[in-house]
């Protein structure tokens, strides 16, 4: 067995051959769909954009929740604190 099959897994010829027919099946299911190369990477792409995006919009709505009880706890932390600093 040469090295080049051993890599491919099977003779050159039939490596080929299955690829063709793939190349075909997934090229006969992308035009039914109406999508091209382009599409399937910009949709990958804007994939992870998302993710990237919805991680920092979740830190921003947990840094608005603790900003918002802030607003109420500490004035009301000053509040008792000045309150029991005469007793």
């Amino acid at each position: 067995m040469s090295a080049l099959t051993r890599f491919l897994g099977d003779s050159p010829l039939r490596v080929i051959l299955k690829l063709l027919v793939v190349s075909f099946l997934v090229g006969l299911v992308m035009n039914a769909f109406g999508w091209s190369p382009m599409d399937v990477f910009y949709g990958i792409q804007k994939f992870f954009i998302d993710l990237w995006n919805l991680g920092f919009h979740a830190i921003d709505r947990f840094l608005g929740y603790i900003l918002l009880g802030a607003a109420i706890v500490v004035p009301a932390f000053i509040l008792l604190r000045i309150a029991n600093y005469r007793k």
